[in-house]
């Protein structure tokens, strides 16, 4: 191994000393995917306090498609608290907030005005989409799908699925929240085609309107293009393309949560792009921050400008540190050059998954768009029973061999591949060969 270097079983002596600390100062439901303890990080590979070097797969669940300390984000970070740190934006007024601000506005897809309002998480960010649409409609109801993951706040976690691992015990939610199936083609109905079985989908949208919420009382539906915690599974062009036509006729604002999709990782700025739509609001985050704390709400000014003065904002909300950092990852992530290299790395990417396809019988289906692919396992290719316990075996393996990585999937028996875009080629094909030995190792044991 040239980039993954172990000095220590993992995890050693020093990580297992601050594991211990972890365990007695932190809430158990804070879990973790893996024993990696970092002392530092640069580009694509990460050091832990033990001195193993470790190539990083997960890339802070797409936090960091710039890399790990990108030099530019880390001069302007440097530079902007030499300056200041915070004055608050409901106090006082801060360039680099109005700079971020510009620039979202720039790069978010739609021939219109545009406003943007900045909080710290994705939460944040979906929760400000929501509240804004429905002021400005004057609506209560919203449309959200299974598979979906939109945070951790009240609003958030009632939008959320995948019920056991978020939400279980967290009750009551939000009301007026309404949530329907998303088409995956991978589990599509038997016997049909990819075409018919989108086509039932777009008539079940039809159907859900009728029997769940009247559209006209809708204020928004909020979808991911590619769903990332539901397992990268990206949306039927023409399903999002209804949807949009849904939303003109009935005057519903359409939000699309580009959280973990956005911010160069599928090959374009947002994953959107792809299918040639426009939403009316846009949310983002992790990426555009290259590590630090920071989400937009991107939309239309007369949506963005509905509430009253004082309805919308926080105290931490544009801090101008996170927005130098901000700044910044987006000149890196809307360039051509950055932009070509999310497609070189997907492409590696996908071919050497869909050859693993072939070999391996655990592997039930790989998928994805650019930089954002997954293998799924299941224990049966015909009956397509998801294996939950072989994901986790695959990753433990894996990690214990040099890897961050982390699982994903409505039923967590995916592999999620976020690395960040600087990955070289030798550090990619090096990841992948070790993955593929813990692939190969699980899939012998079940042979």
């Amino acid at each position: 191994m040239k980039y993954i270097q172990l000095k220590t079983a993992l995890p050693g002596p020093k990580s297992q000393e601050i594991l211990e600390r972890r365990k007695n100062a932190l809430p158990a439901g804070l879990a973790k995917s893996t024993d990696v303890v970092v002392e530092r990080a640069s580009g694509a590979l990460v050091w832990d306090v033990d001195g193993n070097q470790l190539i990083d797969l997960a890339g802070g669940i797409g936090m960091i498609n710039v890399g790990h300390s990108d030099q530019n984000v880390v001069d302007a970070i440097k530079k902007q608290v030499d300056k200041y740190i915070h004055t608050c934006s409901l106090v006082t007024t801060m360039e680099p907030y109005i700079e971020l601000a510009e620039l979202l506005n720039e790069v978010t897809p739609g021939n219109f005005k545009k406003k943007t309002l900045l909080a710290n998480s994705g939460s944040e960010a979906v929760e400000n989409a929501i509240n804004v649409a429905k002021y400005y409609t004057k609506r209560n109801s919203i449309l959200c799908f299974e598979g979906a993951y939109h945070g951790r706040t009240l609003l958030t976690l009632s939008l959320t699925s995948k019920y056991s691992l978020f939400k279980k015990g967290m009750g009551p939610f939000v009301s007026d929240i309404y949530r329907i199936p998303a088409p995956n083609l991978y589990r599509k109905i038997q016997g049909m085609s990819d075409e018919e079985y989108i086509q039932y989908f777009i008539k079940q949208l039809d159907i859900a309107f009728i029997s769940q919420v009247d559209p006209e009382s809708l204020a928004a539906i909020i979808i991911e293009p590619v769903m990332g915690e539901g397992g990268f599974i990206p949306m039927p062009k023409a399903y999002l393309q209804k949807i949009r036509e849904v939303c003109d006729q009935y005057g519903i604002v359409m939000i699309a949560d580009e959280i973990q999709c956005g911010a160069g990782r599928t090959g374009k700025f947002f994953a959107v792009d792809h299918f040639d739509i426009v939403p009316d609001v846009v949310v983002s985050a992790k990426s555009i921050g290259a590590g630090m704390p920071i989400s937009a709400t991107t939309g239309r000014a007369e949506i963005m400008d509905a509430p009253h003065p004082g309805g919308v904002g926080g105290t931490y909300g544009g801090s101008p540190v996170a927005c130098a950092a901000a700044i910044e990852a987006i000149k890196i992530i809307k360039s051509e050059s950055f932009l070509t290299r999310v497609n070189e790395v997907g492409e590696l990417m996908l071919t050497t998954l869909e050859s693993w396809k072939e070999k391996y019988q655990i592997i039930g289906d790989v998928r994805g768009l650019g930089a954002m692919r997954l293998v799924e396992f299941v224990k049966d290719r015909d009956s397509k029973d998801p294996d939950m316990d072989v994901t986790l075996e695959i990753i433990r393996d894996a990690v214990s061999h040099g890897l961050i990585m982390i699982r994903a999937g409505m039923f967590s028996n995916c592999l999620r591949l976020l690395p960040p875009i600087v990955i070289t080629d030798e550090q990619l094909t090096e990841a992948l060969s070790v993955l593929e030995e813990a692939i190969q190792r699980a899939d012998n044991k079940r042979k």
